[in-house]
């Protein structure tokens, strides 16, 4: 069981500011979690395989294609501020040098 001192140092360790009532809180929900956890370890689970997922996920993301684009003017036409053959795009690096 878990009483308030240590719900206080754990609130302390995570930088969370509760009041009293919800240290009496949360001392009796840590507490429940902590008794389901040790009922879990009683469990044999000697021939079952480790895993991450409960159930098992795919991705369903459409593959990547390449295309070529038709027509290079129309595309640049397409840019907020093209430059000449270029697209202009904002700095992302410093030109100072060290």
């Amino acid at each position: 069981m878990i009483d308030r001192e240590q719900v206080r140092k754990i609130a302390h360790l995570a930088r969370l500011d509760i009041t009293p009532e919800e240290e009496e809180q949360f001392a009796s929900q840590l507490s429940s979690i902590l008794e389901y956890a040790e009922q879990l370890s009683e469990l044999d689970t000697t021939d079952v395989t480790p895993t991450t997922r409960a159930i098992e996920l795919s991705n369903i993301t459409r593959p990547d294609t390449t295309f070529l684009y038709g027509s290079r003017e129309a595309l640049l036409k397409e840019s907020p501020e093209p430059e000449g053959e270029f697209f202009k795009v904002p700095q992302i690096l410093s030109t100072d040098e060290a």
